[in-house]
């Protein structure tokens, strides 16, 4: 485990606060805990989703991922919702199989394509098995509104392409190696199927930033002039932004959420 973590805190600003874990850990913050967990799950394929719709295929293209994403977003969005349906619904409604068709001009069109399919076919995953954790422990699945973090990250990207898409991608970077440092640092304090399960998440957690980062250097590369800002010092000015994020006093409890009141 200290080897594929030892990438991640190096790429990270900072460590998650004492004070965040002792919140976390305790009994009472479980739901809270879990249901937000659920809710960036779904998020990561959400903005996956979005990227590539964005940036590397065509309209058609385009339909096939509204498609698949369809019965996750039908669900969150019901009103009565019935968690046990949805789990017990077509198996395969997360096998996505079709063809998406890259822009024309867009270069590395492929690459974001199937980092980023595989990237939310893992989301998607990892969702439902958050909510089937949640239905076990009689936790009502619902909606939460998005955190200072998110926000706060996206207050830095560039107005101009492929500035904008180098920042987008570098933000995922530092959203899944924090998931990935704070699965690590949580678990030993949850009980045991919660510590596995979250233990069980870190490889995928970590080749995730990792392809956020090689995305990031490719289309950086690609883009490269005499007034181009290098990645590193993209990095660099984001990782303060998130260091602050998570260092400075939060008033909410999230699973990115920066160090509680004291």
């Amino acid at each position: 485990m200290q080897q594929l973590l030892a990438p991640i805190h190096d790429f990270l600003g900072c460590e998650t606060p004492d004070a965040w874990i002792e919140v976390a850990k305790k009994p009472e913050s479980l739901p809270e805990l879990l249901i937000d967990h659920c809710n960036c799950e779904l998020k990561a394929a959400q903005t996956a989703m979005f990227l590539i719709r964005k940036y590397a295929i065509d309209k058609d293209s385009g339909k096939l991922l509204l498609q698949w994403a369809k019965p996750y977003e039908e669900f969150i969005y019901q009103k009565d919702r019935d968690i046990d349906a949805f789990l017990s619904r077509d198996s395969k409604k997360n096998d996505f199989s079709g063809e998406l068709v890259a822009k024309p001009g867009f270069d590395h069109g492929s690459e974001l394509i199937s980092k980023m399919v595989r990237l939310i076919k893992e989301e998607f995953h990892h969702f439902e098995q958050v909510l089937e954790i949640m239905q076990a422990r009689n936790i009502p699945y619902q909606n939460m509104t998005a955190g200072r973090y998110a926000k706060g990250m996206m207050k830095q990207v560039r107005t101009h392409e492929p500035a904008a898409l180098v920042d987008k991608l570098i933000i995922g970077a530092f959203i899944e190696a924090r998931s990935c440092e704070r699965f690590a640092k949580l678990a030993p304090f949850l009980d045991d199927e919660l510590n596995r399960f979250y233990v069980s998440l870190l490889r995928s957690e970590a080749r995730h930033y990792q392809d956020y980062l090689v995305l990031a250097e490719l289309i950086q590369a690609n883009a490269m002039t005499k007034k181009s800002v290098p990645v590193s010092e993209r990095i660099a000015v984001i990782r303060q932004t998130e260091a602050e994020l998570i260092l400075s006093v939060d008033p909410e409890f999230k699973f990115h959420s920066g160090a509680p009141v004291t």
